[in-house]
């Protein structure tokens, strides 16, 4: 892993879970650890009900969009981490691949979208303790 790891968060759409993970992962962990998301088959916008329930702890994805995965993204991170999107994203040597297993926030509303965020969170945390813990700790 470089001295500052790379993560990419992969869904289907890159419109919830990846979406909330990656804001996650920059909030929790600053400029600790390069982050990137994207999707199988980018959706047209971001899940109104992610953008809601991440506003609701203070964190606004309401400004981003959802981007096709490519195989450089796979290639530049050092962690590819997968929720949903099957065998759809390319593997290289040498990286290291995680698939969270978390429900589709598609068509839901915020009730239900509000734990899978926090699983997200929860996810992300351990993530950051294992790949950039903080030095000031």
């Amino acid at each position: 892993m470089s001295e500052k790891p790379s993560v990419l968060f992969v869904c289907v759409h890159n419109a919830g879970r990846s979406q909330m993970a990656a804001a996650w992962l920059t909030h929790l962990a600053g400029d600790r650890v390069a982050v990137r998301s994207a999707g199988s088959d980018p959706g047209t916008g971001v899940n109104p009900a992610a953008v809601e329930v991440m506003a609701e702890v203070g964190i606004d994805i309401s400004a981003e969009t959802p981007k096709i995965l490519t195989i450089d993204a796979v290639r530049e991170s050092d962690v590819c981490i997968t929720m949903g999107c099957g065998d759809t994203c390319p593997v290289f040597p040498g990286k290291r691949y995680l698939d969270w297993k978390l429900e589709d926030p598609a068509g839901q509303g915020v009730e239900a979208v509000r734990p899978i965020r926090d699983e997200i969170k929860t996810l992300v945390e351990g993530l950051i303790a294992e790949i950039a813990p903080d030095p000031a700790a």
